[in-house]
């Protein structure tokens, strides 16, 4: 580890500290629908598409009517998505002369997509054709992002109103958080990734000739438009089966620091955002706060592993951290940093291969996810998970003082304890209970490019980053069989709808009831206390769930390589 290194971070962790209040403040202002700077500009568009829609913006639904228009919104992206997959072939802008891609990789990108996963097994631009790549795989990625944030605004509703039986209108929602959050945010962006080298176009792949004399084809294409709202909406899915390690998704350590901010920027806002409904900015510091120790703690440990080595290596006088996998361009800190964030958010955007990281390196993204992705998390999906955690936290605060617990305004009781209780619960269920499957059926095994440990590791993480709607991958496991598509779509459905439906049912439950007042026997929740309680709950409800897998995987490797045993892959 360097100075040098941990300046990097400082800068970084600063930068998004700063800007959180100022993309909060603006993104209360859109959903409040009270006027900005862009209004003039895109109140006209916003009418015209509730007139196309036949939407009534003061119309609100109840959370039931909500959480439909949300499994409905996405029934018709899966479809759009699918037949854009199977008829690729027959459709324009695919100079490239893409295929149809086959039924079942089909149905997991379909999915992926719109549960804002991404998880990709395929190569971007081996597989899709540009208009796929366009309208099909960029288009869900504003939609799903967009999806993450209004439903957190939905539980923020429930939490600021009482005595109401509303928490907004999906389509309103939907349609101020892309016409003035994500689409001018992305639009400059794409602009600035284009200076920085990135390729935007829709002219053919370029054949050029090799110093040796080889025919090599570059890919190019509509690239820069897709990377910024992968990165902004944490969704993941890149142009290239590379991801953000391939030069033409990420070709300067300018571009890369841009990318990470962008990755958290969203999702650290939505702090400040709670802060300002509940009426009292505090409270949505003390959730950054715990989303920012939690990263703190997994950036110093990812990054001392990677910094440290392998022991074995460092052995035979090979020192200097360990390289393989990472882009000389951004080094170890920038690989780390970069590894923690996008498992931290539920981004899966990668610039170095997590399968080549130490165990323990690899363990912190893994951990992240295993965690509910709740350390600032996907645009949305991590402060509504925070949401849930904070809750069972309250609760266990309320059994050890012998009072009903509440929190900002509200009482927490049964109900809310149970759906936050089944939110929680049912994401262990996919991540443990298909890695076991997995590991019980021989083409799942066969699929394992490494041996021991490590293997079982790549499968977990697999099941880990579906579940979690991350989309990363160890990038050591083939991930394109019936097997793996099948029940990757399945682990990332789950994953994503059957958490949604008890946090709506949370919103709905908390809106309806009445505010108290604070009194002197309820919990202070802006505090250092508070803080260390709902760290504590998230890592014990952690430790407890996934410490025997971790066991059989990543503490097991590093144990093993450090009594002198090595695994070789196939």
């Amino acid at each position: 580890m360097t100075v040098i290194g941990w300046a990097q971070i400082l800068l970084y962790c600063a930068i998004i500290v700063a800007i959180t209040p100022i993309l909060g403040g603006y993104m209360t202002r859109v959903f409040n629908g009270e006027r900005t700077f862009l209004s003039p500009l895109l109140r006209p568009i916003e009418i015209g598409i509730y007139k196309i829609a036949g939407v009534d913006e003061r119309r609100e639904q109840n959370w039931v009517v909500y959480t439909i228009a949300v499994l409905l919104f996405h029934v018709g992206g899966f479809v759009l998505l699918y037949v854009l997959c199977r008829a690729q072939g027959y459709l324009p802008f695919n100079p490239a002369g893409q295929t149809a891609v086959e039924q079942g990789l089909s149905l997991n990108t379909a999915i992926s997509f719109i549960t804002n996963t991404n998880w990709q097994n395929y190569g971007g631009e081996s597989t899709m054709s540009y208009l796929v790549q366009m309208f099909g795989l960029t288009h869900q990625n504003y939609l799903s992002a967009a999806t993450g944030i209004v439903l957190a605004m939905a539980l923020i509703r429930g939490f600021t109103r009482h005595s109401v039986r509303t928490v907004g209108n999906f389509w309103v929602d939907v349609t101020r958080c892309t016409l003035y959050i994500l689409l001018p945010i992305c639009i400059p962006y794409a602009l600035f990734l284009v200076w920085q080298g990135i390729p935007q176009t829709l002219g053919p792949y370029v054949d050029a000739t090799t110093l040796e004399g080889a025919k090599q084809t570059i890919a190019v294409g509509p690239v820069a438009s897709q990377i910024a709202i992968k990165m902004l909406g944490t969704n993941g899915g890149g142009f290239f089966n590379a991801n953000a390690a391939h030069p033409f998704e990420n070709p300067t350590a300018l571009s890369d620091f841009v990318q990470i901010i962008s990755i958290f920027a969203i999702g650290a806002a939505l702090t400040n955002v709670f802060g300002r409904m509940v009426g009292n900015q505090r409270q949505g510091w003390a959730i950054f706060a715990i989303m920012g120790i939690l990263f703190v703690v997994g950036v110093f440990f990812c990054y001392w592993a990677e910094a440290h080595g392998n022991d074995a290596l460092n052995a035979l006088g090979l020192t200097g951290g360990n390289m393989e996998g990472k882009e000389v361009r951004f080094g170890i800190v920038g690989s780390a940093l970069f590894a923690v964030i996008t498992t931290a958010a539920s981004c899966g955007a990668v610039n170095a291969m997590h399968d080549a990281f130490t165990a323990l390196g690899g363990m912190i993204p893994l951990i992240n996810m295993e965690l509910g992705e709740v350390i600032i998390g996907g645009v949305g999906a991590g402060m509504y998970g925070m949401l849930l955690f904070v809750i069972v936290s309250i609760f266990v605060a309320g059994l050890m003082v012998g009072r009903t617990p509440e929190y900002v305004g509200k009482k927490i009781e049964a109900k809310e304890v149970k759906m936050a209780m089944l939110a929680i619960l049912v994401l262990p269920l996919m991540y443990l209970g298909w890695t076991a499957v997995a590991m019980q059926v021989p083409s799942a095994v066969a699929s394992m490019n490494n041996p021991g440990p490590h293997g079982f590791t790549e499968v977990l993480y697999a099941y880990t980053s579906q579940t979690a709607n991350n989309g990363s991958a160890f990038a050591g496991l083939n991930g394109n069989t019936l097997f793996y598509n099948l029940t990757g779509a399945v682990a990332m459905f789950v994953g994503r709808f059957w958490v949604i439906i008890p946090k709506m049912a949370i919103a709905g439950s908390l809106a309806a009831k009445k505010s108290i007042p604070a009194s002197s026997g309820t919990f202070p929740t802006t505090g250092g206390l508070f803080v260390g309680l709902v760290i504590g709950v998230i890592v014990i409800i952690g430790g407890l769930t996934f410490f025997p897998a971790l066991a059989l995987g990543p503490i097991v490797e590093q144990l093993a390589q450090n009594a002198g045993t090595l695994f070789s892959s196939n």
